[in-house]
């Protein structure tokens, strides 16, 4: 991870550490309410708290014993007072109830950030993996 001083990077800290406790709350409590995502998996977009509510209630409870650690790499901000944007690579690694590793995967995301109620918030993020022209398949490794 490149050595970046920005206190906006703590959601980086609190989206690894929710998700591996596959914790909701703590999850969603990172999002605005009228947040928008792009995400890799399944639907085109989420629009608002509560259709990514629903995505990550069934993401989180698909896992069963198992674990999600994830990890972020090339790690770039642009920030302002109020609004900042995030961009890096991320890696999902799924990890048995014992944990042993079962899968790995790389993701480009951006995250969109804004003051509000003074903490930051997503208000947009974008995950995207580039595609093989000749295979017309997602490249998940990278």
């Amino acid at each position: 991870m490149n050595k970046i001083e920005s206190p906006v990077l703590g959601i980086l800290d609190a989206y690894k550490a929710s998700v591996f406790a596959k914790d909701v709350e703590a999850f969603l409590i990172l999002y605005a309410r009228d947040v928008h995502v792009f995400d890799m998996w399944g639907a085109w977009s989420y629009v608002g708290i509560g259709a990514w509510r629903e995505m990550v209630v069934n993401w989180f409870g698909s896992l069963g014993s198992d674990r999600v650690v994830v990890g972020f790499d090339v790690i770039q901000v642009v920030e302002t007072s109020n609004l900042a944007f995030i961009h890096a690579f991320v890696t999902f690694k799924g990890l048995s109830g014992e944990g042993v590793e079962l899968r790995a995967m790389n993701n480009r995301m951006t995250i969109a950030l804004q003051q509000q109620g003074g903490a930051w918030k997503v208000v947009h993020q974008h995950t995207s993996a580039p595609v093989n022209h000749e295979t017309l398949k997602v490249m998940l490794n990278r």
